[in-house]
């Protein structure tokens, strides 16, 4: 756990070193070069589609599948546990680069990828963070999922959209993809999907009623989910301390 917390902090303070960096940008060309510089760096809209989307609906106790909850097999790590289908690989602490991005070679393997960190986790990963009014995880999702690169002005913006480009990872065609706010039981954040004939993916982000923060990303190549099941999925997701498995 220290080592993706760790590698986490990494992936945060480069973006914020790198934003820092295009001070030299906004004071000498304005938010035009600026916009321009961070495009060049990690792509433009029309090459990533969903740095120019943001969440259009906001969905409230979405519906949930009891029934398919009771095919669902148990997973329980150190620090969370929930109940997953089959047929899927399941991966826990993987937070690189490769998560996020396509590989160059074809991936034939439906996944499921979980993340958790505590409270508070992503606004305490660096001073800026906070002193910009962002105080809690939600609300730092939020101004991520909302971020855009035509809307750029200043260094903040920047940050955020580069921080979009990093934690959404392979949704396939991105020109596809719904976003969306949600409220599911005790658990509040966004969620970006696509349902295809190439395949279904969800990207949830969210926190639960005492400020955990949980990812799950599920990338259904065999369409075994709809969104009924894939909600009904992270309805299982909680915080758990396992002692045992801290031993193992």
């Amino acid at each position: 756990m220290k080592k993706l917390a760790k590698k986490i902090r990494e992936i945060v303070s480069f973006a914020v070193i790198g934003i820092i960096a295009l001070a030299f940008v906004v004071k000498f060309g304005g938010p035009q070069l600026l916009r321009a510089y961070v495009a060049n760096g990690i792509g433009s809209c029309q090459k990533v589609p969903i740095l120019c989307r943001v969440p259009q609906e906001e969905m409230l106790n979405p519906e949930i599948n009891a029934e398919f909850i009771k095919t669902l097999i148990p997973y329980k790590f150190s620090d969370m546990e929930i109940l997953l289908p089959k047929g899927f690989k399941v991966v826990k602490q993987e937070f690189t680069k490769v998560y996020y991005k396509k590989k160059k070679e074809k991936d034939n393997n439906s996944v499921i990828y979980l993340l958790y960190e505590p409270k508070d986790f992503f606004v305490n990963l660096t001073p800026q963070i906070r002193a910009n009014g962002i105080n809690s995880d939600y609300e730092f999702f939020k101004r991520t999922m909302y971020a855009r690169l035509p809307e750029i002005q200043n260094l903040l913006d920047a940050f955020f959209v580069v921080i979009k480009s990093i934690f959404i990872p392979n949704l396939g065609d991105q020109h596809s993809v719904v976003m969306a706010r949600f409220i599911a039981g005790d658990k509040k954040g966004f969620i970006n999907y696509k349902l295809s004939p190439s395949g279904n993916y969800f990207d949830f982000n969210m926190v639960d009623s005492k400020g955990n923060f949980f990812k799950v990303y599920i990338k259904d190549l065999n369409r075994q989910l709809d969104l009924a099941k894939a909600f009904s999925i992270i309805s299982t997701c909680s915080f758990s301390l396992d002692f045992s498995a801290n031993l193992r």
